[in-house]
């Protein structure tokens, strides 16, 4: 069972992956918008003719992350030792050869995160923007004066727990890789992915700030984009160190 869990785990991780870079289409479609200066998620807002194809793979891409860590938090549950406790969860499992409770609560922080992000990811595809605020004037101003429909705020929460997730997910599930000796791909490039990550956070949370402070949108659309589509790689290559371990 736990190595039908695992595959589970990697390839719904990947394709979850695949359906969260969806917004590159718009290297070969015509969306109207920036991807230098516009938010990825005005791609899937309601007055954008091509909304609805980017809230469905938001959709998709969250629900197939979701059953992933799912899947992957059902993995941990593998038993270990010559003598294993089905009950027991790996990482609070017991080190048979020292004796020594060898705790593994990174796993189960990260898997939890990463389904965070999935559900998060799933619900923000259900609050679309109603308008782009980043080139629609009357859309911004509308937003400032509180004249837009409560789904604005309600994808900023859900943007903001998703996003949250993403980097408790891969933090969390990289310090495992390295600390537990766990899916070699990862542990070697994590840490640059997550590195990355955060300056693509920083950049992106400064260029918000500025945007609503009226100082100009300090490439919003391309520091988002880097956030995003980094999320998208490290969960590939989770998916791919996870299959690995799993052979």
């Amino acid at each position: 069972m736990p190595g039908k869990v695992t595959r589970a785990s990697a390839v719904l991780l990947f394709l979850g992956a695949l359906a969260y870079t969806a917004w590159v289409l718009e290297v070969v479609v015509r969306t109207g918008l920036d991807p230098v200066r516009t938010y990825v998620s005005e791609l899937a807002a309601a007055d954008q003719p091509l909304g609805g194809l980017f809230r469905a793979t938001d959709l998709a891409a969250g629900l197939l992350v979701l059953a992933g860590a799912v899947a992957g938090l059902l993995a941990t549950r593998a038993p270990a030792g010559p003598a294993p406790d089905p009950g027991v969860p790996r990482w609070a499992r017991t080190d048979t050869d020292t004796g020594a409770a060898a705790r593994r609560p990174w796993l189960l922080v990260g898997w939890s995160a990463l389904a965070l992000f999935g559900a998060a990811t799933a619900l923000d595809s259900r609050l679309p923007l109603s308008c782009a605020p980043t080139v629609d004037p009357e859309c911004a101003a509308r937003e400032t004066a509180g004249l837009v429909p409560a789904t604005h705020a309600a994808h900023a929460v859900s943007s903001g727990l998703a996003m949250t997730g993403a980097l408790v997910a891969m933090v969390a599930l990289t310090v495992a890789a390295r600390r537990y000796g766990l899916w070699r791909p990862l542990a070697r490039t994590g840490p640059a992915l997550v590195a990355l990550e955060l300056a693509a956070t920083a950049w992106t949370l400064a260029a918000v700030a500025a945007f609503e402070a009226g100082r100009g949108l300090w490439s919003l659309g391309a520091g988002q984009r880097l956030q995003v589509l980094l999320v998208a790689v490290w969960t590939g290559v989770l998916a791919v160190s996870v299959a690995r371990e799993r052979r």
